[in-house]
């Protein structure tokens, strides 16, 4: 199995766990919202420091340009999501915030490419529209009041940037330390924020049945999928992972249903091949001659006007773009212009992965 294939199928693990914990998070409905989930972040943070250490990876410590970036994931992709989505079903239908959140995988297909420059690609687009159908047909849509309607298009923003806000972090910190850092910022400032709040109720202690719906919360849906979507996220790109944002109600249908809460109807059947297409559609690569398939070109000064280039890919955490590292230029020839750009030049031992058409016919004159 691939790297690409293996990042795919945690990223699937990891929805797949988020989409069944559904049930598991209305055992919470009576618990303080902004503590409890405090408690849940800040413990996800501490286990997966010590998954660390236990595993003798080095966790590279956030640069002060990473700390905006890290409050903004916890504020919004964590803290916020879970208060917009939990205030939209005072208001709204559960299956009209469902239907809401079905717009997550195409934002992520438009907006993250865009935040790098890039245009959008056919694929993960036309494969989120195929998903958020396929999700409408499986919540079943609802009324609402406005404040619904406001608070479940705020849940769908708020989960975007859970993984839009992180790209730079994954790329300078890896994976594993972006989620235990990001999860430590969530812990303390739901922590600050929920005290001033309710200083009374808002440290209340959990009943039996609360405390294994937060152990389960906190351990397999925080610490283990967190971990595993990142993962999918750094190898893949947000656009293309987004997809499997659409498997999340597909888990929380089947686990209704094996638990008994509703029935399999052919609507749901109708969703879920929807979804599966968007999905299979969406993780589709970029064909040679698409726009943007071969542009980017990797040059050693990378890594000399970057100082954080050599913490954001450790030996431990191989960088994203190894597999793509088969052509070396080491003939000892005097440095050659390309495109024309002043200072952009390829010299001996620099790597270059070439555009379509005038670039490669530059790289067989070498």
């Amino acid at each position: 199995m691939n790297r690409e294939r293996a990042s795919t199928a945690i990223g699937v693990l990891g929805v797949l766990i988020v989409g069944g914990s559904v049930p598991v998070t209305g055992m919470l409905d009576d618990y303080p919202v902004l503590t409890g989930q405090a408690v849940r972040y800040a413990v996800a943070g501490v286990l997966l420091f010590a998954w660390a250490r236990l595993i003798g990876r080095p966790l590279p410590l956030p640069r002060p340009r990473d700390l905006p970036s890290l409050i903004a994931v916890a504020a919004t992709g964590m803290i916020g999501f879970q208060a917009c989505l939990l205030f939209a079903q005072r208001y709204a239908e559960p299956g009209l915030v469902a239907a809401f959140l079905g717009g997550t995988p195409l934002v992520l297909a438009i907006a993250a490419p865009l935040a790098k420059g890039k245009r959008p690609s056919w694929a993960p687009v036309t494969g989120a529209v195929f998903a958020g159908l396929g999700i409408a047909v499986l919540s079943g849509g609802g009324a609402a009041r406005w404040q619904g309607l406001v608070l479940a298009a705020l849940a769908m923003v708020c989960e975007a940037l859970f993984t839009l806000l992180a790209v730079g972090l994954l790329e300078r910190l890896g994976p594993l330390a972006t989620a235990t850092w990001s999860c430590c910022a969530a812990g303390i400032g739901g922590a600050v924020v929920g005290t001033i709040a309710d200083p009374v109720g808002a440290w209340a202690w959990p009943d039996g049945r609360e405390l294994i719906a937060l152990g389960y919360l906190t351990v397999v849906v925080t610490a283990i999928a967190f971990l595993l979507w990142y993962s999918a996220v750094s190898v893949l790109g947000a656009d293309r992972a987004g997809v499997l944002v659409g498997l999340m109600p597909v888990s929380g249908l089947g686990v209704s249903v094996a638990l008994g809460m509703q029935d399999f109807r052919f609507p749901h059947l109708i969703g879920v091949a929807l979804v599966s297409s968007g999905v299979v559609i969406g993780l589709r690569r970029r064909e040679l001659g698409e726009p943007g398939a071969l542009e980017a070109e990797v040059l050693h000064e990378v890594a000399t006007d970057d100082p954080d280039h050599g913490q954001a890919h450790r030996a431990a955490e191989p960088d994203v773009l190894d597999q793509f590292r088969p052509v070396v230029v080491d003939r000892g020839q005097p440095e050659h212009d390309f495109h024309g750009a002043e200072g952009n030049r390829l010299t001996e031992g620099d790597l270059a992965i070439l555009g379509p058409g005038r670039d490669r016919e530059r790289l067989r004159d070498l």
